[in-house]
């Protein structure tokens, strides 16, 4: 019998393999206005934020003629046609949710808006497996602060300190933690010393290992 009542999954760097995507997303935006190669951003001060935190940073140095509203919308609407394009999915991960979510609730917490995290759900089916999301945009603090991860947890109704958290960011790490959760790194983006010196409880380089401890 596994030790936890519910597991919750980051998405970015978890589910799937949207860092580049991301990227891709901001860096041909920034060249359609002019800063390809002055934009000044420096992607992994921000890996686990918010796209607003990246928007705020280029908007600091630059002034568009955009709203930060008008350029979030641009960028998710960009990220959207690459994500449809590249479906980039862990390719360990549906069978992952689909063990998980015989025995346990699954939920997603992701920094991302809901209309991304929705079409990351229609890929391979995923959305049947988990029964909640949680949104950055639902919260009024996004991480490392363990807001979207209590309100999975509350959605779910599960005690936060029974449900496992999955992760790949220090960012994401910190919030898992100051949520009162079991914290479980898997290495995409940060290395594990990365992800324990944040507080991991655990840190893995494959999906098969985060299953067994999770179910065992």
């Amino acid at each position: 019998m596994s030790r936890f009542d519910a597991v919750i999954f980051d998405m970015d760097g978890v589910i799937v393999d949207s860092e580049p995507i991301h990227e891709l997303s901001f860096l041909q935006l920034w060249r359609e206005m002019g800063h390809g190669e002055n934009h000044g951003i420096r992607f992994s001060e921000f890996y686990g934020k918010t796209d607003r935190a990246v928007w705020e940073a280029f908007i600091h140095k630059h002034q568009p003629i955009q709203s930060i509203e008008e350029l979030t919308v641009l960028k998710e609407d960009r990220l959207i046609q690459l994500l449809r394009d590249k479906q980039p999915v862990f390719d360990a991960i549906p069978n992952l949710v689909q063990r998980l979510a015989k025995r346990l609730p699954l939920a997603i917490a992701s920094g991302s808006v809901h209309r991304i995290i929705d079409e990351v759900l229609t890929m391979h089916d995923l959305r049947r497996y988990f029964c909640c999301t949680a949104s950055s945009e639902d919260v009024p603090n996004s991480k490392p602060e363990p807001d979207v991860f209590l309100l999975a947890a509350k959605r779910l109704g599960v005690a936060r300190n029974k449900c496992c958290v999955i992760e790949d960011t220090v960012t994401g790490v910190l919030a898992g933690k100051a949520a009162g959760m079991t914290v479980l790194g898997i290495t995409n983006t940060f290395d594990a010393e990365a992800l324990a010196q944040a507080g991991a409880d655990q840190v893995f380089e494959d999906y098969l290992s985060i299953g067994d401890t999770i179910l065992n």
